[in-house]
């Protein structure tokens, strides 16, 4: 009981820091957008608009005010729920987070699987084989993923098994003929399966092997190595071999011994890297014109959007921290040496 509470507090302590993270993201990310060259207004009404026009909606999204004065505003209508409007889509930002961040979950919930599967797996029999064939591979595989840049690997995929072999689509979420299932939680693949739209479910997976392995791959290495660290620095332990001297089976001891202890730091790393897949999506989902928050972050950016952008650093920000609080209270439920 006394350990329940102290993870209670621990827990309260970190969400209380929520608050000023996302109030240090806001005005970070509210003065960057804002040094942007450019003005959205611009791109929206096009080249061919007059003077008037453009001072109209200036005025309109309070552009006209000083940086202060609109930084004000904008904390005062986040503190109330308000994220503001985009000037590109004419919708309020959470609204279009709704719709886009349904497509980003799916890619790096995807993305987060693979690794977890592959380098866990990777890293355990590299180090159950140490200094074998298997753990030179493995080990080369990492450094390739590390050295391989995300939207090179994009492209190159894209290249391959798009355009030269033709078995995997090269962008989007489903095939426009085919068409999006019907709408329930805007997950393609969990509405595919709810309204039984087999042919929207196959094209879904189907849209989704390529961006998702690009976004895993390039990811992959930090965990098949501290799965290779933290098996072979087991591997060592005084118990490992009691347990050999006692004539236990190889795969019992490697497998349910020592991978069960070896398994506390991998969790810390996945949770950073799930991190890590959320700013890694912003340029795989730009590449597979992928419609998830990443693209429509790029988009923003790139038309000086200011709202969006911010809305999505908010986003991804308390997505992290919350990741963050969830591998904590994990640990203790895999490792009960570990106290609060």
């Amino acid at each position: 009981m006394e350990e329940w509470y102290k993870m209670a507090v621990y827990i309260a302590k970190r969400l209380a820091l929520i608050p000023l993270v996302l109030l240090g993201v806001v005005t970070i990310v509210f003065l960057l957008t804002h040094l942007i060259p450019g003005s959205a207004v611009r791109v929206l009404l096009g080249p061919h608009t007059t003077e008037a026009q453009i001072q109209r909606v200036t005025e309109e999204y309070g552009l006209d005010k000083p940086l202060t004065h609109q930084y004000g505003i904008y904390l005062w209508k986040v503190l109330h729920g308000d994220l503001g409007k985009s000037i590109i889509t004419g919708r309020s930002v959470i609204a279009d987070l709704g719709t886009y961040l349904p497509s980003t979950i799916e890619l790096i919930s995807a993305a987060l699987i693979i690794i977890t599967i592959t380098g866990i797996t990777l890293g355990v029999v590299a180090a159950v084989y140490r200094n074998g064939i298997f753990d030179f591979l493995a080990r080369g595989l990492t450094v390739g993923g590390v050295a391989m840049p995300q939207f090179w690997l994009g492209l190159m995929v894209i290249l391959i098994f798009f355009y030269w072999l033709g078995i995997l689509p090269g962008g989007g979420k489903v095939d426009p003929s085919i068409g999006a299932p019907y709408h329930i939680t805007g997950l393609y693949i969990l509405d595919s399966l709810l309204t039984g739209n087999w042919a929207a479910l196959e094209s879904t997976l189907l849209h989704l092997v390529l961006p998702a392995l690009t976004l895993a791959f390039t990811n992959l290495s930090t965990t098949t190595r501290m799965a290779r660290t933290s098996m072979l620095k087991v591997l060592r332990e005084d118990y490992i071999a009691m347990a050999r001297a006692y004539g236990f089976g190889a795969f019992k001891i490697n497998y349910v011994y020592a991978l069960k202890n070896a398994l506390t730091p991998v969790i810390s790393v996945l949770g950073l890297i799930t991190g890590s897949l959320l700013g890694g999506a912003f340029l795989v989902e730009t590449v597979f014109d992928w419609p998830g928050i990443g693209l429509y972050a790029t988009r923003s950016i790139t038309n000086v959007d200011y709202a969006p952008v911010i809305g999505v650093a908010l986003l991804t920000s308390f997505t992290y921290v919350l990741i963050n609080i969830i591998v904590d209270i994990t640990y203790t439920l895999i490792d009960p040496r570990i106290k609060y």
